[in-house]
């Protein structure tokens, strides 16, 4: 068994067939719901999906209602939610500060330090470049694709 770490956009893929990441995405989500992996997701990721997938460019839209479905039905009953500290959030900060890294980075950053915190053998997502700009030498192995 392996534990394994979603970013947003991997949980966003797994959620919508049109997806062009879903035929990627949804096997590892289900790997995780069969009690093979173990699976970690942080807790702005929740927020973070239903924001994206209530603004997926498909149609019919997705209704807030059905994204809060998805979510509370699909991710959050068998993935463990990993929050922050609010000094994990200043280090991810330091972090990103130190790298002269501005804007939205800071949040691939905090995700990288849930997945630290859980200590996530796998770390999926679709935006490979930005999370191993980011990742620590111990991490960098560890961020892929499904």
């Amino acid at each position: 068994m392996v534990q394994v770490f979603f970013d947003t956009t991997v949980l966003v893929a797994a959620s919508e067939r049109s997806h062009p990441h879903h035929a990627r995405a949804l096997p590892a989500l289900r790997r995780v719901v069969a009690g093979q992996d173990t699976g970690f997701v942080s807790a702005h990721s929740i927020a973070e999906t239903y924001a994206a997938l209530t603004r997926l460019p498909v149609q019919p839209r997705i209704h807030p209602s059905e994204a809060a479905r998805i979510i509370t039905e699909n991710i959050v009953p068998y993935c463990t939610v990993v929050p922050l500290t609010h000094e994990e959030y200043l280090q991810a900060l330091t972090v990103v500060r130190d790298a002269g890294i501005p804007g939205a980075k800071i949040y691939d950053a905090l995700l990288l330090a849930c997945a630290t915190k859980c200590a996530a053998e796998r770390i999926y997502t679709f935006n490979l470049s930005d999370f191993r700009q980011l990742a620590t030498p111990d991490q960098l192995s560890k961020v892929m694709a499904p």
